[in-house]
């Protein structure tokens, strides 16, 4: 099979796709015959050892993939070769790779490859962060920072699903647009000059009651700010650069609440709940509820331009790999 790998983690240069043999699985492990994986910021940052966890070396990107079932291990049961599902993948740049049977969910019909590789993450953060973390009630305001972006993208539908008003923040008019046309109520700029009155005149007049931030970059504390009495702005991630600060008499003057959102260790830490909401997340895609975009589409030979892209949040909606044809008329 073919796989990208690289031996060091200094430039995005040093990673070739080459020639490497198909795993076999181990006890509780299935190979997964790769059709799509998931190229998020994350991923680029992890690839180039920025992010907080290094990966062993030899390293090869990508964790979500959606494929078909190839071989089954020992230990598993309730899955087959052949079915269609979504994984979390130990180097999913490659033709095949290897995945928990734990982690590996069947694909509802309504489901693409494409949308699979681009799913589990993006809209569990975006489910737990917004109903367990924030709280968020039908009819509040909710503000969404890089609204076009994968985790973005999934926090505007995710709060449309739970009934909120969504205002979909993004930096140019493409992906505003992108943001308008998959559930977002109103969309704004993001260039600072004005922008808290901008705000404010999309909410009506008041507020946003939750922020969901995963850039925090130079809106970080202006929209902080700008939160309704008793808001929760919620720190997902730090797309924007340099991790701000923020004036610790805000919380109190605002009756705000500033909290984390770590999926990773949501899974890790409540990991039936994660199973159940992602379960939940699922039948909403099954039911027509929830339709997640896919975004630009690299074939694996363009590896290189897939992580620089993905890394240079020119984005909408989750970069992705897609690697195979279907086999058994699979799609």
């Amino acid at each position: 099979m073919r796989k990208v790998e690289a031996q060091t983690l200094e430039s995005i240069a040093d990673y070739r796709l080459i020639e490497a043999a198909v795993p076999t699985p181990g006890p509780r492990e299935v190979v997964v015959q790769v059709a799509a994986c998931g190229v998020g910021y994350v991923d680029a940052l992890v690839s180039l050892g920025r992010y907080q966890v290094k990966p062993p070396l030899p390293h090869t990107p990508g964790q979500e993939a959606g494929g078909w079932i190839a071989a089954v291990g020992a230990e598993v049961e309730g899955l087959a070769v052949g079915e269609r599902v979504m994984a979390n993948v130990r180097g999913g740049f490659a033709e095949f790779a290897l995945a928990p049977a734990a982690s590996v969910v069947r694909l509802p019909d309504a489901m693409s490859f494409g949308q699979a590789a681009g799913f589990r993450i993006n809209h569990l953060t975006a489910l737990h962060g917004l109903r367990d973390r924030a709280g968020l009630q039908a009819g509040e305001r909710l503000l969404v920072l890089g609204a076009a972006g994968g985790v973005g993208m999934a926090a505007v539908q995710v709060g449309k699903r739970l009934g909120a008003t969504v205002i979909a923040a993004a930096s140019t008019d493409e992906k505003r647009a992108f943001a308008l046309a998959h559930g977002a109520d109103v969309a704004i700029d993001t260039a600072p000059e004005g922008w808290r009155e901008r705000l404010k005149d999309a909410g009506g007049g008041r507020g946003p009651d939750v922020v969901f931030d995963p850039v925090c970059g130079p809106l970080f504390e202006p929209a902080f700010r700008s939160l309704s009495w008793g808001g929760r702005h919620l720190v997902v991630g730090f797309a924007g650069g340099p991790i701000p600060a923020l004036p610790a008499n805000l919380t109190l003057m605002k009756g705000a609440a500033l909290v984390g959102v770590d999926v990773r260790q949501f899974l890790l830490f409540e990991a039936e709940r994660a199973a159940a909401e992602l379960s939940e997340l699922m039948g909403w895609v099954a039911d027509g509820s929830l339709t997640p975009p896919v975004g630009r589409s690299f074939a694996l030979e363009d590896f290189a331009a897939a992580l620089a892209f993905a890394l240079s949040g020119q984005g909408a909606g989750k970069t992705i790999l897609t690697l195979a044809d279907a086999p058994h008329g699979g799609r």
